[in-house]
């Protein structure tokens, strides 16, 4: 059957199983992608997606922890949040969406500790669907931060987007999706964003494919 001009896939996440939640353990974790997987698989989806589930955090009040997923483990950001970080995020327009800021920028943005490749490898394990690999993108990330380095958002973006694209460079996904929900929000935000998110996606290595090289994302 030959393949059809136009793929199916899903947005990315997925529920988290009540039983994950209950007993979170990395043989459930891979339990569990297995099922989010194999769902996807008898639905006829083309492009099938791991569903996040090993970024979320039940006790999050905000976001479910996907956002820190990404942030906590970087370099230069601390995580630990005071009162008076708190009082001081509230200040800043447009942050309305978060109760407080993800972290804090102190220095250098590097990728730090974070590792997307073993996420990328323990589902890539999973399924031999083609995959899609989704990763919250620069300028979501720089809006839930508050900056006491660059104070720049758009040369915040920029560090981010060039940490995530060392992230990228080991992965080989079918499709490389970026998600960005701020951006909607914030139309004169677009250039630099767009700068910020094209240094993630040109991280990505070409995908060889009957002898041509293709990037999806």
């Amino acid at each position: 059957m030959s393949k059809p001009s136009i793929l199916t896939t899903v947005v990315g996440s997925y529920p988290v199983p009540e039983w994950l939640v209950a007993l979170p353990s990395q043989q459930a974790l891979i339990d569990a992608t297995r099922v989010v997987f194999k769902t996807q698989e008898m639905a006829g989806i083309d492009v099938v997606a791991d569903g996040e589930l090993y970024r979320f955090d039940i006790n999050h009040p905000d976001t479910n922890g996907m956002i820190e997923y990404f942030i906590r483990p970087m370099s230069g950001i601390r995580s630990q949040i005071t009162r008076s970080d708190i009082h001081e995020f509230q200040k800043i327009p447009g942050m309305g969406f978060r109760a407080e800021p993800a972290g804090v920028v102190e220095g250098p943005v590097d990728e730090g500790t974070l590792n997307l490749l073993r996420d990328y490898q323990r589902a890539r394990s999973l399924t031999d669907h083609e995959m899609k690999f989704t990763l919250t993108g620069p300028h979501m990330l720089c809006k839930t931060l508050m900056d006491h380095h660059y104070k720049s958002r758009s040369d915040l973006a920029l560090a981010i987007g060039r940490a995530l694209a060392k992230q990228v460079a080991d992965l080989d996904p079918d499709v490389l999706q970026v998600d960005e929900a701020n951006i909607t929000g914030h139309p004169e935000e677009g250039d630099w964003a767009a700068e910020s998110i094209n240094l993630v996606l040109d991280g990505c290595p070409p995908r060889q494919e009957k002898g041509g090289s293709y990037l999806f994302w």
